[in-house]
């Protein structure tokens, strides 16, 4: 039960360095557009809505995983649904509110998206402050003088 925590927050860390770093990488971009004010407010309002969404994301699986297969399908549907109407009202909020550009808000949002596949980018930062991971042999061997 231990590993699979640990696995699971390294996991959200990864996730959650990539999304910082798909933010970082989009900030860059403030210089070629005329409300630089409203597109960095937008971007990090959509950067830390991505982090909420990326912990809800970790929360709801490691619920999930301690219920029987139905209720587990039905708890992640629903906890999808909420984390996606999340994202509407935030963006719907601030295109209605106008404090911020909503389009930049929606590229923070999908710094979600970024992340997962600069994956293996960040895992090597993982690596780096956690150290190597141990994982368990993929076949178990027989105890003494068993046989499978």
């Amino acid at each position: 039960m231990k590993e699979r925590i640990i696995r699971i927050n390294r996991t959200l860390f990864e996730l959650e360095i990539g999304i910082l770093l798909f933010g970082c990488i989009c900030q860059l971009f403030v210089f070629f557009v005329e409300d630089k004010a409203g597109f960095s407010l937008g971007l990090w309002i959509g950067i830390v809505t991505a982090m909420a969404g990326a912990f809800h994301m970790w929360w709801s699986l490691d619920r999930a995983l301690d219920l029987d297969e139905k209720s587990a399908v039905r708890s992640m549907s629903t906890h999808n649904i909420i984390r996606y109407l999340g994202f509407v009202l935030i963006v719907g909020g601030i295109a209605v509110t106008e404090i911020a550009n909503p389009l930049s808000a929606f590229l923070g949002i999908m710094s979600l998206k970024a992340a997962a596949y600069m994956q293996p980018f960040t895992r090597k930062i993982s690596l780096r402050i956690y150290g190597e991971e141990i994982l368990p042999p993929v076949i178990e061997e027989p105890a003494d003088g068993q046989e499978g």
